[in-house]
């Protein structure tokens, strides 16, 4: 394959080649190969079943697999992960927060639109599932990551107010990433999100269908290989 001097020359965070993962003797990943540039955002795709949580799982080296994964020297990754049952936990945010190292409480919780004020003595099982996603990106995020990983990050997240709304947790995402210069890599089923919030678009059916930029979401072939038959890609 011949490299362009654009392609030499953009800064990358993360390069993965003929990713295979078997989970008992099933492929569940099947030769993944694409490239992922520093500060982008990275939305996720495909049917359930598809190998998108494995591949987080994966790319955080809880997995075994075969193939190439490269991330840039010195990464530091923040994870949430899509279920986080904390109903029965008798633990404050305050506490919850202070588990981790890194920043100041107070401000990873207004990085991610919550007065600390109003939230740091509530127990986490009081919180709304807005204010709960929220929480746990400020956890993410207190150590100053500089790649962000969210699985399905508005998964139990339903309301009508600011805080609770889906749109308003991506818009959240979005500015926190480029505010601080950070990468993400999220798993979204919903088309308009992806399109509205995201730089490249990755979909699996446990191989790649498609990899490309978002703003080709409507088109026939994306939609193709979104909803279509099982046609693997090279990259």
């Amino acid at each position: 394959m011949v490299v362009s001097n654009m392609e030499r020359f953009k800064d990358y965070i993360l390069e993965v080649s003929n990713l295979t993962v078997s989970i008992s003797n099933q492929i569940i990943l099947d030769n993944i190969t694409f490239k992922l540039e520093k500060g982008a955002i990275l939305a996720i795709s495909g049917p359930n079943g598809a190998g998108k949580t494995v591949l987080f799982r994966t790319l955080l080296n809880t997995l075994p697999y075969t193939g190439k994964i490269e991330w840039k020297e010195k990464v530091k990754i923040g994870y949430v992960p899509q279920i986080l049952s904390v109903r029965d936990i008798p633990i404050s945010v305050k506490e919850f927060l202070s588990f981790k190292n890194g920043a100041n409480i107070e401000n990873a919780l207004n990085l991610v639109g919550l007065n600390s004020k109003e939230i740091l003595n509530k127990s986490l099982g009081t919180l709304s599932g807005g204010q709960l996603r929220r929480v746990l990106i400020a956890w993410a995020i207190k150590d100053k990551p500089n790649i962000l990983l969210f699985d399905e990050p508005t998964t139990g997240v339903a309301g009508v107010s600011d805080i609770d709304s889906e749109e308003s947790i991506y818009r959240m995402l979005r500015n926190l990433t480029k505010e601080n210069e950070m990468t993400l890599l999220l798993i979204s089923h919903d088309l308009h999100i992806i399109r509205e919030y995201s730089d490249f678009l990755l979909v699996l059916n446990n191989c790649v269908t498609f990899f490309g930029e978002s703003k080709e979401i409507m088109s026939e072939s994306l939609q193709e290989a979104i909803y279509g038959e099982h046609v693997c890609r090279e990259i």
